[in-house]
């Protein structure tokens, strides 16, 4: 839909230069002479933004302002003044001016003003749809799962979002970094400030310093106007630094001053700009060991790591695949208008079997495909993605899960206790046909029996259900 922008003018030639050069941008254009007759607009259509001279006869641009900052705030409200009126300007920014265009124009600097004062109003308006959504988004519950390694992250997220402490969470990409990020934050006492994210790993090194901590009109080519940071957009609430392995160490060093100091300073200014954020920062790299490189400040990796919490990956906590499968079977059947009541059980146990390098993530983008591609009631082995239930997908799970301790392992205990996991799921899944068991692992009828005797799972004189073809 086309953003609507009312002109306000008593000059002629002003509203016709901005209708013609706004129309060519795309916008869906209205022009009212004088204060007056705008108010009578807004009461007959909608606007997202308005352009207002500042004086004017009948009713002034501050006048103007003022109506629309009581009766319409979220309208995006711009100043026009002539040359040197810059404290009217001041003064109309202050009342809530988003910026200012000064006479006569320069239609490069028009366009970047306008379309950055619409982009910062469709954030606000975002932020204002998360805000009602936040309760049921990102309270605890929606961090699912019911392992011992979730229930641990229950816990420190619980402890950890009564203070202001920052908090470094580390783990595997797809582990819900993020998801926790903002369950800390939205159950904090400044859930109702800002949760701004930062892709350390995103942003050019040659725009991070503008990115975080804003910059000055004419700092630097296309500096059209004064820009606030990440940092000042965040103040009062959470700033999510995530990714930060990926930070410059040139930029390490200012975000130190800032966390210790609680001051940022602009790209070309040399006021200091006082902010109260809370910092939670995330990795998938071993920050540890970047320090003793030298890629990552120990001072920064300090200040950044006063509570750390590790996401599990999801081979650690396999008792979740069940529960996690079915919330995004339920998420994704309405979001993609669906009927799919259900899981097989074959399909269950090949998505429990599977190792997910992606982790969570990738549960979800199964879940998801599947579901789009799925024209039965309930999932299938075989609606499911080729390299979930090949041999080649379905890693080990038990060894993916082995840590070697400092203090070594016993191989030989470990590799039994998987062949007899193993031995057990293929049994139940020939429903005690043991002669099938065999086959499905691929071994022979007489290393089953060897194997079964040998860790007490039946007797050799059990009916075996069938003859071997």
């Amino acid at each position: 839909m086309k953003r609507k922008i009312l002109v306000v003018d008593d000059e002629e030639s002003i509203r016709e230069f901005l209708d013609i050069m706004l129309r060519k941008e795309g916008y869906d254009v209205s022009l009212a002479e004088d204060g007056a007759k705008a108010q009578e607009l807004l009461k007959k259509k909608s606007f997202d933004m308005i352009i207002s001279d500042l004086q004017m006869p009948n009713v002034t641009g501050i006048e103007l302002l003022k109506y629309v900052k009581d009766n319409y705030p979220e309208i995006v409200f711009m100043m026009i003044t002539a040359f040197g009126t810059t404290e009217s300007a001041v003064e109309a920014m202050k009342l809530g001016a988003y910026d200012y265009l000064t006479k006569p124009f320069k239609i490069d600097e028009v366009r970047i003003l306008i379309n950055n004062a619409l982009r910062a109003q469709a954030l606000e308006s975002e932020n204002r749809t998360l805000k009602k959504e936040l309760g049921k988004e990102y309270n605890f519950s929606n961090l699912i799962g019911n392992s011992d390694a979730m229930h641990r992250v229950f816990d420190i997220v619980k402890r950890v979002a009564a203070t202001p402490t920052n908090v470094l969470i580390v783990g595997e990409s797809g582990t819900g970094k993020e998801m926790v990020a903002k369950a800390i934050h939205y159950n904090s006492s400044e859930k109702d400030k800002p949760f701004v994210t930062v892709n350390c790993g995103a942003i050019p090194e040659s725009l991070m310093e503008s990115e975080m901590f804003g910059h000055k009109k004419g700092s630097f080519t296309g500096a059209v106007s004064d820009k606030p940071g990440l940092f000042e957009v965040a103040d009062g609430g959470t700033l999510f630094l995530d990714e930060v392995g990926e930070l410059p160490l040139s930029i390490q060093v200012k975000l130190l001053r800032a966390i210790q100091e609680r001051v940022i300073r602009r790209v070309g200014g040399t006021d200091d700009i006082k902010v109260d954020i809370r910092l939670i920062a995330a990795t998938n790299q071993d920050l540890e060991d970047m320090v003793k490189k030298g890629t990552f400040r120990e001072d920064l990796y300090y200040r950044l790591n006063v509570i750390q919490l590790r996401m599990p990956p999801l081979r650690e906590r396999k008792d979740d695949i069940p529960v996690l499968a079915k919330h995004f079977l339920k998420k994704y059947n309405e979001r993609l208008g669906k009927s799919v009541n259900g899981i097989s059980e074959e399909a269950m146990s090949q998505l429990k079997t599977y190792h997910y390098p992606g982790n969570v993530r990738e549960l979800e983008n199964i879940m998801e495909r599947t579901l789009a591609l799925e024209g039965g009631a309930t999932i299938l082995p075989e609606s499911l993605p080729p390299f979930v239930h090949t041999n080649e997908g379905r890693k080990l799970a038990s060894a993916y899960e082995i840590e070697i301790q400092d203090d070594g392992v016993d191989l030989e205990r470990i590799i039994e206790q998987i062949e007899k996991e193993l031995i057990i799921k293929a049994i139940h899944k020939s429903k005690g046909v043991k002669k099938r068991a065999a086959k499905l692992l691929g071994i022979s009828f007489r290393s089953m029996r060897y194997r079964v005797d040998k860790y007490g799972l039946g007797s050799d004189d059990e009916d075996d259900g069938e003859d071997e073809e």
